[in-house]
């Protein structure tokens, strides 16, 4: 099994994550501050180079305005649209 910043459901996480923020009106050096971290370590996990945990992901969705539940919802949302059939391989 791949690990887990390399495989597609975590890219999604990803464009998740920016898109939350975005939406937010945060830039990277906003999230960052409010968070405690580096602007590069914010740039990291929206370049997929770097894994958040559950409480990070938590901390991160309560920045911009939204719960981890609704996050995850949201997740799983998108992974039922992109869902490769069963039978296939993905590309």
């Amino acid at each position: 099994m791949p690990k887990t910043i390399h495989r597609p459901e975590y890219a999604l996480l990803v464009d998740l994550v920016r898109a939350m923020r975005l939406k937010a009106g945060l830039t990277q050096c906003d999230v960052a501050e409010r968070l405690g971290v580096t602007q590069s370590k914010v740039s990291d996990v929206e370049r997929g180079s770097r894994r958040l945990d559950v409480i990070e992901l938590r901390d991160l969705a309560r920045i911009c305005g939204t719960s981890l539940p609704d996050v995850v919802a949201e997740l799983e949302s998108s992974l039922r649209k992109k869902r490769v059939p069963q039978g296939t391989k993905g590309q």
